[in-house]
C-alpha cells in the first residue's frame, strides 16, 4: 500500500510541476483571421495588464503542418516577448486545425502573400500598434520573409532563425550532415548522394509523384501532395530577395544545425544585406532550434525538459540577443 501511495505521489507531483511550468505569464486569444483564401485559425497574444498599444511580432512559420504554437514550442518565447511589451500572432497552417485550405498547395510566394494579408487584419486591432509590427521565421520562412517586406514596407524588423537561403544547396547539406551524424560510411554518404541527385534531376524533368515512387531510392512514406510541394517550391533561392530588407534583421544561427549550412547563410546574409541594417549571433553549441547544448544529441532530455522546463529549451544567448535587440527598435 504505501508504494502504492508512493507512486501516486510522485505522479502528482510531477503533474503540479508540469502545470506549473507550463503556466505562461501572457493573455492567449483565440482569433480567426481572414484571408483571400478563407479563414485562419490563429493565437493573438498579449501582455498580461497592457497599457496602450503593444507593438507585435509575427510568427512565420517553418516546414510541416505546424499549428499556431507550433505545438507548444513557441510559448515560451511568446512570453519572453510578451515581457518586453510585445504580443505575437500566430496560426495554424491552411489544413491544419481547422484553417481553411492545405499547406502542401503554397509557394514561398502563397505564404508571402497569405502573412501579408495576416498582418493586414492586424493593423485593425485595437490592442496593436501597427507601426511596430515585425517578424519572426525559422527555417523555410528565409524564403518567406524577405518575400514578405518587399508586399508590405512598414515592417519594423525582423528576426531569422537558421534559414536556408538555396534550396537544393540546403537539401543535399542536411542529407549528408545527417549521414555523418549517424556515423554512416562514406560509401553511404556517396550513395545518399547520388540518391538526391537522382530525385533533382525528376524534379527538373517535372515528373510526376508516380514516377518518382518508381525511381532507386524514392522514399515510399513521400505523400503525393508532399511531392507537389517540392515540386513547387524546390529553385527557392533567397540571394535576391533578401537585398530588399530595409528595416533592422537579427540572424541567429547554429554552430551544431544540420539542416542548414550556417556559415553559408551568414556569408550571404553579410554580402547582401547592408551592414547597418543586419545583426548575426551564430552560437556554437545551438542547432537549427536554438537548442542548449545538452539536448542538442539527446531527444529524451529535449522532451522531458519540454515538458518540466520548457523554459530552458533553448540557448539562454538566444533570448538574451531578442531583448537587446527589441531594445533597438524605435
Amino acid at each position: 500500500m504505501r508504494t502504492i501511495v508512493g507512486i501516486f505521489s510522485v505522479i502528482g507531483i510531477c503533474l503540479l510541476v508540469i502545470l506549473y511550468e507550463n503556466n505562461y505569464n501572457m493573455t492567449v486569444t483565440a482569433v480567426d483571421i481572414p484571408t483571400s483564401k478563407g479563414t485562419l485559425k490563429g493565437n493573438l497574444v498579449l501582455p498580461k495588464n497592457i497599457k496602450g498599444k503593444a507593438g507585435l511580432v509575427v510568427f512565420i512559420h517553418g516546414d510541416g503542418p505546424a499549428d499556431a504554437s507550433y505545438h507548444e514550442h513557441y510559448k515560451p518565447l511568446w512570453e519572453e516577448l510578451a515581457s518586453q511589451g510585445y504580443a505575437s500572432l500566430s496560426w495554424n497552417k491552411p489544413g491544419i486545425s481547422g484553417s481553411s485550405g492545405n499547406w502542401l498547395d503554397q509557394t514561398m510566394d502563397d505564404r508571402a502573400v497569405e502573412a501579408f494579408q495576416v498582418i493586414r487584419w492586424a493593423r485593425t486591432l485595437p490592442e496593436i500598434n501597427g507601426d511596430k509590427i515585425g517578424l519572426w521565421g525559422a527555417s523555410q520562412a528565409g524564403w518567406v520573409i524577405p518575400k514578405i517586406v518587399q508586399l508590405d514596407d512598414h515592417i519594423a524588423f525582423n528576426i531569422l532563425v537558421a534559414p536556408a537561403v538555396n534550396w537544393i544547396d540546403q537539401g543535399l547539406y542536411n542529407t549528408l550532415a545527417q549521414m555523418q551524424k549517424d556515423g554512416r560510411s562514406l560509401d553511404q554518404q556517396e550513395q545518399a548522394k547520388k540518391s538526391y541527385e537522382d530525385a533533382l534531376s525528376l524534379l527538373q524533368r517535372n515528373a510526376s509523384y508516380e514516377e518518382y515512387l518508381r525511381s532507386e531510392g524514392a522514399d515510399q512514406k513521400m505523400t503525393k501532395d508532399r511531392w507537389s510541394f517540392i515540386l513547387k517550391n524546390y529553385k527557392s533561392d533567397s540571394t535576391e530577395d533578401i537585398r530588399h530588407f530595409y528595416s533592422p534583421v537579427k540572424l541567429f544561427l547554429g554552430g551544431m544545425d544540420i539542416n542548414v549550412d550556417s556559415q553559408n547563410t551568414k556569408a550571404v546574409y553579410e554580402k547582401e544585406i547592408k551592414a547597418s541594417l543586419l545583426s548575426v549571433t551564430l552560437i556554437p553549441t545551438a542547432d537549427h532550434s536554438m537548442l542548449r547544448a545538452p539536448l542538442v544529441h539527446s531527444e529524451s532530455l529535449t522532451v522531458l525538459t519540454a515538458l518540466f522546463a520548457p523554459r530552458k529549451l533553448a540557448d539562454k544567448e538566444y533570448y538574451e540577443e531578442i531583448r537587446q535587440f527589441l531594445k533597438t527598435i524605435n
